[in-house]
């Protein structure tokens, strides 16, 4: 039981690593992920899709998914 976790641009950087593999067991949605994959407390400005779709950090995920995090997008 395993769920992909996808880091990109800053928090690549953050995390140290593009991609990791998290142990399922005990996680119930995206924060969960990305507490697990990342050891901190998500930020509510984070962007995040599962599977490839753009879900909330509340969503429920399953063993299998692939979970991705992008940093807020910011302009001027």
């Amino acid at each position: 039981m395993s769920i992909n976790v996808r880091f990109f641009a800053s928090l690549k950087e953050r995390i140290g690593s593009a991609a990791l593999e998290i142990d399922a067991q005990g996680i119930t949605t995206a924060r969960d992920v990305w507490t697990s994959a990342s050891g901190q407390e998500a930020d509510e400005e984070m962007l995040v899709a599962i599977n490839k779709e753009y879900a909330a950090l509340d969503r429920a995920v399953a063993d299998g998914d692939e979970v991705a995090f992008f940093p807020p997008v910011t302009g001027g």
